[in-house]
């Protein structure tokens, strides 16, 4: 089921690479590479504004530090005498879907588990970026620019029910469309190169929810 739906994701996400200019060698080399359906989408967004390697460098590790966190806690389940080789490798196979089947699993987690997991579901994610790709040279563009909406669709459905059930998520996602706006059409602040305005925007914006809103501990 996770192969699939990389499947399904990644086919939008090949478009996007597309867009940004990337050959289908380059944007499967990134899926193989990354594993990450927002790393790899803000980087290629990235990549067609023309952004610097620090910008995405700064990128990438913004979005994509939750897997050190994920990495912390898988290294709680897997047995104490794992080596440090099968360790690093575990680490490598982290996505948020194997993550929570990994987790999930009862007692000590057997490494080959994951790596069972990732073995199906990596070259799914890949092939479904490269056909995004080929397919994206071939469709026509009409069709390409709806199959691109997809992309935006899956963020939308990630946003929208926690939105619904959190109002302090809400008044965040409408602060970040509107400063997004202003950022990108009122001088001097529109002068900001679009990467460092994306890196920005994410930390402000991070660093003041987690100051006036910290969440509560569970007990």
């Amino acid at each position: 089921p996770i192969a699939l739906g990389y499947l399904a994701v990644s086919f939008s996400l090949g478009i996007a690479a597309k867009n940004a200019g990337l050959t289908a060698f380059q944007a499967s080399a990134a899926s193989l590479l990354c594993l990450a359906s927002a790393g790899e989408f803000a980087g290629f967004t990235l990549i067609a504004a023309s952004a610097g390697y620090l910008e995405m460098a700064i990128m990438e590790f913004v979005i994509n530090i939750r897997y050190m966190l994920m990495s912390c806690a898988m290294s709680q389940k897997i047995p104490p005498d794992t080596s440090p080789g099968k360790r690093l490798l575990l680490g490598m196979t982290i996505t948020d879907e194997i993550f929570g089947i990994s987790i999930a699993y009862p007692g000590y987690l057997n490494v080959y588990y994951s790596y069972g997991a990732v073995a199906i579901s990596a070259p799914a994610w890949t092939l479904g970026t490269c056909l995004g790709v080929v397919m994206g040279n071939i469709l026509p563009p009409s069709l390409v620019s709806a199959l691109s909406v997809a992309l935006y669709g899956m963020f939308i459905a990630i946003i929208i029910p926690p939105s619904r059930k959190n109002h302090v998520i809400l008044g965040l996602v409408v602060i970040s469309m509107l400063l997004s706006a202003v950022f990108t059409y009122v001088p001097p602040l529109s002068a900001i190169p679009p990467g460092f305005r994306i890196i920005l925007l994410t930390m402000v914006i991070s660093l003041g929810a987690a100051l006036l809103f910290p969440v509560k501990d569970e007990k």
